[in-house]
């Protein structure tokens, strides 16, 4: 789901639940229409004061926006989507909770309008994402400062890079930070059509890691295997399937993974941990990873908050 499209048509909370599309695949205007100053102006957000019931407590209102200066940066936002932290966090249950009130949204892609005098990094026409969560990004513009912004090339995608900041980083420290992977190794997951499955399937493939990925049987499998090995996933299996004995099948032309990466729990978890190389395991963190005392194997627990 997509906010800001929405909210530049919306003027009431139910023009704006009609009217959540995919963002348009335009860049925005071209940097040179763009001044270095802006004036005050009004925009519409997305707000809430309180926790709770996000279709209760978030409210639509017309904001003024202040005057850039000193090291802000105006920045209209192109778009962001409806991630599931940004609900924990308006619901009042995530680890990291804005001050009230607050806009939502912590992911987004913008493109600067305006920049203060103090500021170096960015100009009119740059494309940036937030340095963290909790910016608020469900508005139509905003002032930041600098710092809060990271600028990233404009020619990627338009929801690719909304959605940069959350699932490819996550992916990304899950492939590095917890076993030394060579290309060639192999890694397994479950849930790989989420987000963050995805994320990893591709940027394993631009490792050189070869995966396996596990996802919930659907009457459309094939079409959603079809789009994961699009993506660069080497074997795409149902948790039916991983739970058979011809499973061991799969290891006469790979090696059995060396990275495990779970989001799902319970049994398939269990599977999972069946499919790495031998190994004694050892629980190492409260965060669900678990890895054998050679550090040769190791199994990652993804946060549903992630």
């Amino acid at each position: 789901m997509w906010v800001c499209s929405a909210l530049r048509g919306a003027r009431t909370l139910a023009q704006l639940q009609r009217g959540l599309l995919p963002a348009s695949s335009s860049h925005g205007p071209a940097a040179s229409s763009y001044s270095s100053s802006a004036e005050p102006s009004r925009v519409w957000a997305l707000v809430y004061g309180h926790h709770g019931d996000p279709a209760k407590v978030v409210e639509l209102k017309n904001l003024e926006l202040a005057a850039v200066g000193g090291s802000d940066v105006r920045v209209k936002m192109l778009a962001a989507p409806i991630n599931p932290s940004d609900i924990n966090m308006i619901q009042g249950n995530y680890g990291l909770l804005p001050k009230l009130p607050a806009v939502g949204g912590n992911e987004g892609i913008g493109q600067v309008v305006a920049v203060g005098s103090s500021v170096t990094g960015l100009k009119p026409g740059d494309w940036v994402i937030p340095a963290n969560a909790g910016l608020g990004t469900w508005q139509t513009e905003a002032v930041f400062s600098e710092e809060a912004l990271i600028g990233i090339p404009s020619d990627i995608p338009l929801q690719s890079a909304a959605t940069l900041g959350v699932n490819p980083c996550t992916a990304y420290r899950m492939l590095v930070d917890f076993e030394q992977l060579q290309p060639g190794d192999s890694v397994i997951q479950n849930a790989s059509n989420s987000g963050v499955g995805q994320a990893v399937i591709q940027i394993a493939a631009a490792l050189g890691l070869r995966t396996i990925n596990v996802v919930r049987d659907r009457p459309d499998i094939q079409n959603l295997t079809d789009r994961l090995k699009n993506l660069g996933a080497e074997h795409v299996i149902t948790e039916e399937e991983l739970r058979k004995p011809e499973m061991k099948n799969l290891f006469k032309d790979m090696p059995q993974p060396r990275l495990a990466l779970n989001c799902v729990g319970g049994k398939s978890s269990t599977e999972l941990l069946r499919q790495l190389a031998a190994c004694s395991f050892l629980k190492i963190s409260n965060f669900g990873v678990f890895g054998c005392p050679s550090g040769r194997r190791t199994t990652v627990q993804i946060s549903s908050k992630s």
